[in-house]
């Protein structure tokens, strides 16, 4: 790998829906680069990218590659991400660590939902965008659809800079609409193509679009647009010019064609990444917080002190951990030592890399702007900010999203429960959008993520990397009991069995408190009723029978208990005594007290095509789904609903089968409601059943 000066570096993030040969795209980009031999197919198990066993099982990014190359005087770093919602957190994480982006489309599908989040969080996050429509050799490929969809996906104007020669299985090159000259592609796959004249079938229309194109590239730079207005000829400078800041400004989107398997228009595309994408040092100041707290900017430049982003995280049980980040400023050396300002730790840097896939590459230094990787830190993690010792800033991480499926897991074999929570500790360091949990009420430990997909590669891995397997089951909903009455009631707790006896009494009044605000204990014994020692044994008596529950055996919650009388046995009574006494009393008053189950009801946000929508909502009716909204954008619309937890655990593979693949949704506890009446029954009933079958 050549020393680069950080202009000429280009941090680019290759994005997605999954399925438009975006990973087809990197494996030709690196053949054309000279960084393999042959032409990666991710179908015949050949990429130098999708390298992980679970990858090339499925066929489908999992997990960000980062592929570094030269290409005619510059630096790429390539950011391989994943398209399936199931791992698009992965990609958005990689995008801080970008400065531009290749939004690859399907010259069939068009642009999808997962692409348009991915556009609207690339826009969020200040990058650059160019679009390369792919698959145009396939059956019903259709560019000027695709087009048409594009301009009401981006904030700037989408200016066409090529067009296709031919299409389906006549498509054998582009045009150039800039240059006005075509490229025909040999069709060996060598990325080799032959210059010849616009064919005469499209010079109208290439003679058309040309015009627009340039109407909107002009208007980038107003010294440009003026000459322009005024008629003045422009050269090709002041094209490319004005092309640079439209790009730099994310004033414009271009547009690109090709065929990724067949490598055809993929050299043009890395001539236009390499000549107009933005350098680390074009990108604006970054937001970040120094020792103190204080709001600071990170200006990208060598001589500032360090500051580097993690953006990702590669668990190996063998390698050690790989840590792969930006430097956003300054530089770091290998053999050096910096602080962990996230963990208030120092860190000791060993080698530093660039990486090719899995292939690594040795690096005497990191620059500002340079993405890198560095092997077995010990305490470093997705989304910790590395920097100068003497200088702590702490760059703001990206909020992960909230897990939208979750499953209880247990060993198959007996004692691997350490290994398992010790496996997943490593992997959520990887990939932080895991989460792993233990159900304090039901006793469950409990694997949460992005959706059913995500955790089963969580569970392959698991079991290749560190060696345990584990049984997926769907995890108990936690219910809860209240009450919706009230009632005084005697709990008397009478126990003589020869010598000493047990003896406890006490009169106790059972409320309802306000949802969500749990229990509340008050004592007005008055006059000695019930000795002071023993009111803390009442209220113990009192909690223990709240964790088991009356109706269901679930906690009780949100009740007020006030004790107020009672008597005792200067002989008999005893702590043990007033605490039966306390629970006694507590079962009974519930039962009296109009007894409810309660059940966790989420905040859901569902985004589908608009062709989708009566689906869903018929389909959310049919879940007691209430209904909060709609909105529309583009062809999208995002539908937002509260659901009980229990009509939503297994509502990813139906969302997918209403959609074909298309719809994403994501949800986050808001509270806990009553559950209706012969719901609530069933629930009793499933708990009896639960309960015999456990005796």
């Amino acid at each position: 790998m050549s020393n680069f000066n950080v202009s000429d570096i280009r941090n680019v993030a290759l994005i997605s829906h999954v399925g438009t040969g975006k990973t087809s795209l990197a494996e030709a980009m690196l053949f054309d680069a000279g960084q393999n031999t042959r032409l990666g197919k991710v179908d015949q198990e050949s990429s130098l990218l999708d390298f992980e066993p679970e990858e090339i099982k499925r066929r489908n990014t999992i997990s960000t590659s980062l592929a570094s190359f030269d290409w005619k005087g510059k630096r790429i770093n390539l950011l391989d991400t994943p398209g399936s919602p199931n791992f698009a957190a992965d990609a958005r994480n990689c995008m801080q660590g970008a400065d531009s982006m290749v939004l690859v489309i399907d010259a069939v599908d068009g642009v999808k939902i997962q692409s348009s989040k991915f556009i609207k969080q690339a826009q969020e996050l200040g990058l650059s965008i160019i679009v390369f429509i792919n698959k145009l050799e396939r059956e019903n490929a259709n560019y000027k659809a695709v087009l048409e969809n594009l301009g009401n996906s981006f904030e700037a104007s989408t200016v066409p800079v090529q067009l296709p020669i031919g299409q389906e299985a006549s498509f054998k090159g582009v045009v150039d609409l800039l240059a006005q000259k075509g490229y025909v592609f040999e069709g060996d796959e060598s990325g080799k193509a032959r210059e010849t004249e616009v064919p005469a079938e499209l010079k109208e229309e290439v003679d058309a679009i040309r015009e627009s194109s340039i109407e909107s590239i002009v208007e980038c730079d107003d010294e440009i647009l003026e000459k322009y207005l005024e008629g003045q000829d422009l050269t090709d400078e002041d094209i490319k010019k004005a092309m640079r800041e439209g790009v730099k400004n994310k004033q414009i989107v271009p547009v690109f064609f090709g065929a990724a398997t067949k490598n055809i228009g993929v050299t043009q595309l890395l001539d236009f990444m390499a000549e107009y994408l933005p350098s680390p040092l074009e990108k604006e100041a970054i937001k970040a917080k120094d020792a103190s707290g204080a709001e600071i900017e990170i200006k990208p430049s060598e001589s500032e002190p360090l500051s580097a982003l993690v953006f990702k995280t590669i668990a190996d049980p063998y390698a050690g951990q790989l840590t792969i980040m930006r430097i956003f400023s300054g530089s770091m050396a290998s053999d050096s030592s910096v602080l962990n300002s996230s963990k208030e730790s120092k860190e000791r840097i060993g080698q530093i890399l660039h990486l090719v896939g899995k292939k690594h590459e040795p690096a005497v230094k990191a620059v500002t702007g340079d993405i890198v990787a560095v092997a077995k830190l010990k305490d470093t993690h997705t989304s910790d900010t590395l920097c100068d010792e003497k200088k702590a800033v702490i760059i703001e991480p990206l909020k992960q999203p909230s897990p939208v499926i979750s499953f209880a897991i247990k060993p198959k074999s007996k004692g691997d429960e350490d290994k398992i929570q010790s496996g997943l500790r490593r992997l959520i360091e990887e990939d932080p959008t895991l989460q792993s949990s233990r159900d304090a009420q039901t006793k469950e430990m409990i694997l949460s993520g992005m959706g059913q997909v995500h955790l089963d590669v969580a569970i392959e891995k698991l079991k290749r990397k560190f060696g345990v397997e584990v049984l997926l089951d769907t995890p108990k909903i936690p219910y809860k009991e209240t009450i919706n009455g009230d009632t005084k009631v005697q709990g008397k707790y009478k126990k003589q069995s020869g010598g000493k006896g047990q003896y406890g009494d006490c009169w106790i009044e059972i409320h309802p408190l306000e949802r969500g605000k749990g229990f509340e204990y008050v004592d007005k014994v008055v006059g000695g009723a019930i000795p002071r020692q023993y009111i803390p044994a009442v209220e113990n008596g009192i909690k223990g029978a709240m964790e088991e529950g009356v109706l269901a055996g679930y906690p009780v919650v949100d009740v007020q208990i006030v004790v107020y009388d009672g008597s005792f046995h200067p002989v008999d009574s005893s702590e043990m005594a007033f605490k039966m006494a306390g629970s006694m009393a507590f079962k009974k008053g519930v039962l009296e007290a109009n007894p409810v189950i309660l059940e966790p009801i989420m905040y859901v946000e569902i985004t589908v095509p608009e062709e989708n929508v009566g689906d869903i909502m018929g389909d959310l009716n049919g879940r007691r789904g209430r209904m909060l909204g709609i909105d529309a954008e583009g062809a999208t619309q995002t539908v937002k609903a509260e659901i009980p937890m229990a009509e939503m655990l297994r509502y990813a593979p139906d969302l997918n089968s209403m959609t074909g693949g298309a719809g994403v949704f994501s949800m986050e506890f808001v509270r806990y409601e009553e559950v209706p009446a012969h719901l609530s029954q069933k629930i009793i009933e499933e708990s009896k059943v639960e309960k015999e079958e456990a005796h």
